[in-house]
C-alpha cells in the first residue's frame, strides 16, 4: 500500500463493504458445486442443466464486479510507476481467472474458482477494514467541520434573523444561546458565560468571557446568553486555520512512512519474481499447472504488502488526532517525528515563557512618559503598546509624531515637534527616552512570568532536556526570569536576526534544538532548528517556519510534543517489525517450501492471514489512543 492516498484513490469505504456482501452471497454456490462439498463430507450437489457452467458465470461476475476494483488500483499504481498492493492483487486474481477460464474451456476440469472468489470477498473485506480503520483516525477534520452550526442569529434592530453563516459579514452582532455554537471568530460585544474551547485549543475547563473577550468559531457557549461582534469569517477564522494545517499534516509523510513505501515497492517487485520462481520452479518438478498457478497465486496474496502499507500511516493518523485534541497542530509529520531527537528547547522569552503583557512601573516623569507615548503610538511593540496605555490612562496629552523609525533590537525613534526623540534600550534594564540624543529620563516596565512556564521547564528537565532562554532585553532582565524559571543558560540583547546565529550556535555543539517563538521575528530562529514550534495558528509566518503549531501559548504542551514524538516512533517500528516479519515467514510456506510435510497454503487462506496481519497492525496503532501525553 503506497498510502492509502495513492491505493483507495476514488474508492468509498462503503463500496468495499457491498461488494464483499454481494461477492459472499454468489461465492456460497460456487463452494457448493465445487470439490470441496466432496472432499470434506462426501456430499455432491444436485446437477442441473448447466450446472457445469455456474462456477465460470459467478465466478466471472465476481471477477468483474468484485475484483475489477483491484485491477484499476493497479492501473494507478503502475501509471504513479509505484506498483504494490493493488499490483499483487491484481495479478493474483487475474492469474486464478485466466487459468480457470482456461481450464474449463479445454476440459481438464482443474479450476481455481472456489479460491478465486473467497479471495476476492476476504480482500474486499480486508480493504473495508483497513479503510474504516485510517478513517476514524484521521477523521478529525470532519470532526472541526461539525463544530460549525449552518445558521448564525443575527441582530436586526429589535429581533434577530436566522442566517447561513456563508453570509456573515465582519461587523455583524449574533446572538448566541446557551449551548449554542458560536459560527464565526469574534468578540463578546454584550454578556458573559463560561464558553467550551477544548477540541479547538485542548484547554479541558471552560474559560469564563465577557465583554471585549475572544471567543472563536465552533466553540459551545455555556449558560449564559451572549452577542458576539463578528471579526473573522470564512477562511479566515481561527477554526479554518487549524483545519488547513490538518489537512496539511494528514497529506505530508514521515521519514518512516517513506521508508514504508520504498520497502512495500520493493516486496512487490520480489513477490512478482518469486511468484514466476515459484510458478516455474512446480511445473518443472513435474506438478500439474493447476498446483503450480494455486502456489504462484498464494506467494501474490501472503506478499501484500497490506499491512506494511498500514503500519506507519495508521499511527501517523492516530498521533495526528491526539495532537489536535492536546492543544497543538502538527503542519509536517517530519516535524513531529524529529521531536524525539531533541536534547535542548530554546525558548523565546516574550509571550512564551512571560505573558507578554508589558505594564508600566514607574517613570521620571510624566513629560518623558507623554513624550515617549508620542513616539510609540505608531509602535505594535507590547512595550510601546504598555506606554501608550499608561499615558492614556494618566490623562496625559500625546503630541503627534513624525518620520516614525523602528530600529530592530534597540527602540524606536520618531520627530516629535521637530525634536528626534529616541525610546528603547541603551543598555540597561529600563526604556531610555532621549532627545537629540540627550537622556531626558527612563521609564521602567515589566513583563510577567507565567504560572505555567516554571512547570514547563522542570517537566522538560525531567524528561533529561536542557532549557536555554533568548531575549532581546537586558542582561539583568534575562537574568531575574531565568533564575525564576530554573534555567541556567540564556541569551540576551539577542536581535532579531542574530536569533537564528544562536539556534546554529547550539547545533554546532552537537546539540538537536527546538526553537519556540511567535512566527514573527523568530521566522528564520524557527527555520533553522531542528524542530520549529510557532506560537499562535493564526499567523501566516508561524504556519510557513514551523513544523508544529501551539493553538495555546502554554509552554507545557511543548513537553507534550515530545511525549508524543516518542510514542508515535515505537509505535510505528513495531508495526513495521509486525508487518516485515509476517512477510518474511509467510512467503516461503505459500511458494510450499512444506509441500513435502504435507503442509499447503491455499491462496483463501493466504488471504485470511494477510488479511489478520493487517488487523494486527491496526490493533497495535489504535493502543496509541489510550496513552496520556
Amino acid at each position: 500500500m503506497q498510502g492509502t492516498h495513492h491505493t483507495h484513490e476514488g474508492h468509498h469505504t462503503a463500496d468495499f463493504l457491498k461488494k464483499f456482501w454481494v461477492t459472499l452471497v454468489l461465492t456460497a454456490p460456487i463452494l457448493l458445486y465445487s470439490d470441496l462439498p466432496i472432499l470434506f463430507f462426501s456430499w455432491t450437489a444436485p446437477q442441473f442443466f448447466g450446472s457445469h457452467y455456474l462456477a465460470l458465470i459467478l465466478g466471472s461476475i465476481i471477477f468483474f464486479y468484485g475484483g475489477w476494483i483491484f485491477i484499476l488500483g493497479a492501473l494507478r499504481e503502475l501509471q504513479n510507476r509505484l506498483p504494490g498492493m493493488m499490483t499483487l492483487i491484481a495479478l493474483a486474481i487475474s492469474a486464478a481467472y485466466i487459468y480457470s477460464v482456461f481450464s474449463l474451456l479445454v476440459g481438464s476440469g482443474m479450476t481455481l474458482f472456489w479460491e478465486l472468489s473467497t479471495l476476492i470477498a476476504v480482500m474486499l473485506l480486508g480493504h473495508w477494514i483497513e479503510m474504516r480503520a485510517v478513517q476514524s483516525a484521521s477523521g478529525v477534520l470532519k470532526e472541526l467541520v461539525k463544530l460549525l452550526p449552518d445558521v448564525a442569529e443575527v441582530v436586526r434592530g429589535n429581533t434577530t434573523a436566522l442566517v447561513p453563516i456563508e453570509e456573515l459579514v465582519i461587523g455583524d452582532i449574533v446572538l448566541v444561546k446557551p449551548g449554542s455554537k458560536i459560527p464565526a471568530d469574534g468578540k463578546v460585544a454584550e454578556g458573559s458565560s463560561e464558553v467550551n474551547e477544548a477540541i479547538l485549543t485542548g484547554e479541558s475547563k471552560p474559560i469564563a468571557k465577557t465583554a471585549g473577550d475572544r471567543v472563536l468559531a465552533g466553540a459551545i457557549n455555556g449558560d449564559g446568553s451572549l452577542r458576539i461582534k463578528i471579526t473573522t469569517v470564512g477562511d479566515a477564522t481561527f477554526l479554518a486555520g487549524v483545519m488547513r494545517l490538518v489537512a496539511e499534516a494528514e497529506s505530508s509523510k514521515s521519514r518512516l512512512q517513506l521508508l514504508s513505501d520504498r520497502a512495500a515497492f520493493y516486496l512487490t517487485i520480489v513477490a512478482v519474481g518469486a511468484g514466476g520462481v515459484t510458478f516455474f520452479a512446480w511445473l518443472f518438478v513435474g506438478a500439474r499447472a493447476a498446483f503450480a498457478t494455486e502456489r504462484l497465486v498464494a506467494v501474490l496474496v501472503i506478499a501484500c504488502p497490506h499491512a506494511l502499507g498500514l503500519a506507519v500511516p495508521l499511527v501517523a493518523a492516530i498521533s495526528t488526532t491526539m495532537a489536535a485534541k492536546n492543544g497543538f497542530l502538527v503542519r509536517r509529520r517530519v516535524a513531529l517525528e524529529a521531536a524525539r531527537n531533541i536534547t535542548t528547547v530554546l525558548f523565546d522569552k516574550t509571550g512564551t515563557l512571560t505573558l507578554g503583557t508589558f505594564s508600566v512601573t514607574s517613570s521620571t516623569s510624566d513629560e518623558v512618559l507623554a513624550l515617549a507615548a508620542a513616539v510609540e503610538m505608531y509602535s505594535e511593540h507590547p512595550v510601546g503598546k504598555a506606554i501608550v496605555q499608561e499615558a492614556r490612562a494618566r490623562g496625559l496629552a500625546v503630541a503627534q509624531a513624525k518620520q516614525f523609525e523602528r530600529i530592530p533590537g534597540i527602540g524606536v525613534q520618531a520627530d516629535v515637534a521637530g525634536v528626534c526623540v529616541f525610546v528603547g534600550h541603551r543598555g540597561g534594564e529600563d526604556i531610555v527616552v532621549e532627545s537629540d540624543r540627550k537622556i531626558l529620563g527612563t521609564i521602567a516596565v515589566a513583563d510577567k512570568v507565567r504560572p505555567e512556564a516554571k512547570e514547563a521547564v522542570e517537566k522538560l528537565q525531567h524528561m533529561g532536556l536542557s532549557v536555554v532562554m533568548i531575549t532581546g532585553d537586558s542582561q539583568e532582565v534575562a537574568a531575574v526570569v531565568a533564575k525564576e524559571l530554573g534555567i541556567k543558560e540564556y541569551f540576551a540583547r539577542v536581535l532579531p536576526g542574530e536569533k537564528s546565529e544562536k539556534v546554529k550556535l547550539l547545533q554546532a555543539q552537537g546539540k538537536k534544538v527546538a526553537m519556540v517563538g511567535d512566527g514573527v521575528n523568530d521566522a528564520p530562529a524557527l527555520a533553522q532548528a531542528d524542530l520549529g514550534i510557532a506560537i499562535g495558528a493564526g499567523t501566516n509566518v508561524a504556519i510557513e517556519s514551523a513544523g508544529i503549531i501551539l493553538v495555546k501559548n502554554d509552554p507545557k504542551d511543548i513537553a507534550k510534543i515530545i511525549t508524543l514524538s516518542r510514542l508515535t516512533y515505537t509505535k510505528m517500528l513495531q508495526n513495521l517489525f509486525w508487518a516485515t516479519a509476517y512477510n518474511l515467514v509467510a512467503l516461503p510456506i505459500a511458494a510450499g517450501a512444506l509441500a513435502f510435510e504435507g503442509i499447503i497454503l491455499q491462496p483463501a487462506v493466504a488471504a485470511i492471514f494477510m488479511s489478520l496481519s493487517t488487523v494486527v497492525v491496526a490493533l497495535n496503532a489504535s493502543l496509541l489512543r489510550r496513552r496520556i501525553l
